[in-house]
This record gives C-alpha cells, sequence and structure tokens, in this order.
C-alpha cells in the first residue's frame, strides 16, 4: 500500500488514523514514511493527523480526549451565542482524569464533577466528527458559573444571544442552573434582559 492510499484512508476518516488502523507491516511503515516527510503529525501516542485536517477549526475529539465533551467557548462558537473567536478548543472531562495532551492542536481542559457530566450533553456531528457537546442551555448555564473566568461581558454576550434564539427552552435553562447552583444568578441577568 503506498502512501497516497494511506492519505486516502485518512481523509475518508476526517485526516485522523491511529497505529491499530493500519492492518499490515507494509502500511505501517508508509505510515512511518508520511510522518517522518511531516504529512502527518503525531498528536499523541498511536494518534496521528493529515496537516490539512488541522486547518479545520474542529479536531476528532473522541480520539484526542476520549469522551471529551466540548463546552464554554467551543460550545459558544457552535451555537452562536458569542463573537468570541475560541484561542483553543475547550474540552471537560472528569475531575482528577488524567489526560495526555498533544502539543497540537491547544486544548483547554475544563475538570468537571462526575455529576456534572450527567445532563446537558449530547451527541453531534460537526464538521463531520461525531461529538459530544453541552446543549444550548447547558452552555449558557457553564457561562454563568464560570463567569469569572470568561468575564462578565463575554457571559452577558452569551445570555443576550440566547435570548434572541427561537428555539430557546427557558424552563430546562432554570433546570440546568438549579443543577449547577446558579439559579439565583442566572434569574438575575434574566430579570435585567427580559
Amino acid at each position: 500500500m503506498d502512501k497516497k492510499t494511506v492519505i486516502d484512508t485518512l481523509q475518508q476518516q476526517g485526516g485522523f488514523i491511529t497505529t491499530g488502523e493500519v492492518k499490515s507491516r507494509g502500511e505501517y511503515e508508509q505510515l512511518r514514511r508520511a510522518i517522518e516527510d511531516g504529512t502527518l503529525v503525531r498528536l499523541r501516542n498511536g494518534v496521528y493527523v493529515e496537516m490539512s485536517a488541522l486547518a479545520n477549526n474542529m479536531i476528532d475529539v473522541e480520539r484526542i480526549v476520549p469522551h471529551g465533551v466540548l463546552c464554554l467557548y467551543s460550545a459558544f462558537a457552535h451555537y452562536g451565542l458569542s463573537t468570541q473567536v475560541p484561542s483553543a478548543t475547550c474540552i471537560a472531562i472528569e475531575a482528577k482524569r488524567k489526560v495526555r495532551l498533544p502539543d497540537y492542536p491547544p486544548i483547554d481542559l475544563y475538570y468537571w464533577k462526575k455529576e456534572n457530566l450527567e445532563f446537558g450533553i449530547i451527541k453531534k456531528s460537526i464538521s463531520g466528527y461525531d461529538v459530544l457537546i453541552t446543549d444550548m442551555e447547558r452552555t449558557v448555564c457553564d457561562a454563568v458559573k464560570y463567569r469569572n473566568k470568561i468575564g462578565l461581558d463575554v457571559c452577558g454576550e452569551v445570555i443576550d444571544n440566547y435570548l434572541k434564539k427561537e428555539n430557546r427552552n427557558i424552563s430546562l435553562l432554570h433546570e440546568y442552573a438549579q443543577k449547577l447552583r446558579v439559579k439565583n444568578i442566572l434569574t438575575t441577568y434574566l430579570e435585567t434582559r427580559l
């Protein structure tokens, strides 16, 4: 199997491949050569990506951080809730979990309690990747919860843009706010904006 075939396979898989997916010794050798000549980049042990796939602002989260959830700035951008351009992909994982991150692409990890990873998370296809992401209401509640880290202006922008959405679900928003213990703060924000 020549390198061109390996690259074709990579493109069909969104530009990512693992050493476990390389079937023969010849394919492994072609993979190694592609890494040496810079066609492929090692993201982490056993996971490689084609350079053109890194140009896409979405990454295959499941391969890089298994069971990771897109959140905060990455979710704000996906739902059009903020004009802030994320400098890194924001991924939530369970607290105390250890994850080895690649040098590239930039990833900001957020460590959440296990119970906070059990609601408001959906599976969605984004740029050809199946990823876990916080739903829109959970994203707004996270903006309120992390308002001191992201800035009050960003939090306000997220809430304002959410209130303009026709598909918003205020009752679900309140339910999530209760679980995250930010209901009073969210209510105050909503009262000043409605």
